[in-house]
């Protein structure tokens, strides 16, 4: 992780970044069950999971996007902060033993009603090892201007 100013200016449409891959664990779930209070059957019970559709424990959509988006988080960008997220969908589940990564591109700059600051929306999918896309969101940043 390291700094790098990068200015409303300095974002291009369609640039696009890939992160590196993180395999999901067990104790991810569990884990994450307990920050969460979530703990239905879907995400730890694995013998009712047999019972169901997926055949297996599904991820906790939330932790899908938590550790998505922190695989995101390689650089800090002292000129810009993050305004929230949205058109988050879970698009597929994921399992035990999933690696997923993050490709992040530049869909949209537009000026703030702060004119010091522009709008910037990186469209984030995240994607299984088998090139599958599980989830999507647009993640909204105001980026100072250079002038």
């Amino acid at each position: 992780m390291y700094f790098r100013s990068i200015f409303f200016e300095d974002y291009q449409l369609a640039d696009k970044r890939i992160t590196l891959g993180r395999t999901l664990t067990e104790t991810d779930f569990v884990v994450h069950a307990g920050h969460t209070g979530d703990f239905f059957p879907h995400h730890l019970d694995a013998e009712w999971c047999k019972t169901q559709a997926f055949g297996q424990r599904i991820a906790h959509g939330t932790m899908v996007f938590s550790i998505g988006i922190g695989l995101t988080a390689s650089e800090i960008n002292p000129e810009a902060f993050s305004k929230g997220y949205d058109r988050l969908r879970f698009i597929k589940p994921v399992f035990i033993g999933d690696t997923i990564h993050a490709e992040v591109t530049i869909s949209d700059k537009s000026d703030a009603k702060n004119p010091a600051y522009g709008t910037i929306t990186e469209h984030v999918e995240i994607i299984n090892q088998q090139g599958e896309v599980v989830l999507v969101a647009d993640h909204i940043l105001l980026a100072k201007k250079k002038s």
